[in-house]
């Protein structure tokens, strides 16, 4: 009976224990990538101008899907009226009265005007159109940055909700830009809308 070295035995044996540890890495890897997608983070790109400047057409977004409720000045992913994945920024929440415009042409939320001029895209105005609604409890009423180039709310009163969207509709929250790399960057809920109660 012959025998070997036990240096000798776990080099015959490591290589195919290295490439059955590696194929089980990878496929943890790839479970938990899938898992993460799924239920954690989506990434959605941005196919038009309405949210501009916050977005450009062609950023790349990552979407936290476990966001918890939508809060004012969050940017949001939800089924859309055309039942398309739609991103625009919340304005107003279940019971808040939402309105346009005050006497300096700024909406306002329960009263308090929004200064938007951090995200408002360059020239734009808040609103061409006059309105005031009491948004449903359980909506949200969602407007672009880009006003003049964004069919939002505003656009869908005749629609049941009278323009708004079902929190339930809200697939997540868009938390960072990140690609292109020259535009990566954290996505934050404006100060304006700490003031509101």
């Amino acid at each position: 009976m012959t025998v070997e070295p036990e240096a000798d035995k776990n080099k015959k044996s490591g290589k195919g224990g290295n490439l059955r540890e590696s194929l089980f890495l990878l496929v943890c890897g790839v479970v938990v990538a899938l898992l993460l997608q799924a239920f954690v983070f989506q990434s959605f790109w941005i196919p038009s101008e309405s949210m501009e400047n916050t977005l450009q057409v062609g950023d790349r977004v990552v979407v936290n899907k476990l966001h918890g409720d939508a809060e004012r000045g969050d940017i949001v992913v939800f089924k859309g009226w055309n039942d398309e994945d739609t991103i625009k920024r919340v304005i107003a929440v279940g019971g808040d009265t939402v309105k346009c415009c005050d006497a300096q042409k700024r909406i306002t939320v329960n009263g308090v005007p929004l200064e938007e001029g951090s995200y408002l895209y360059p020239g734009d105005f808040p609103s061409g159109d006059a309105f005031e609604k009491v948004v449903p409890a359980g909506r949200l009423w969602v407007m672009g940055d880009h006003r003049t180039a964004s069919a939002d709310s505003r656009a869908h009163e005749e629609r049941k909700g009278e323009g708004t969207i079902s929190e339930d509709d809200v697939v997540g929250r868009a938390v960072a830009i990140y690609w292109p790399f020259s535009r990566a960057t954290i996505l934050s809920r404006p100060e304006s809308f700490l003031k509101v109660r």
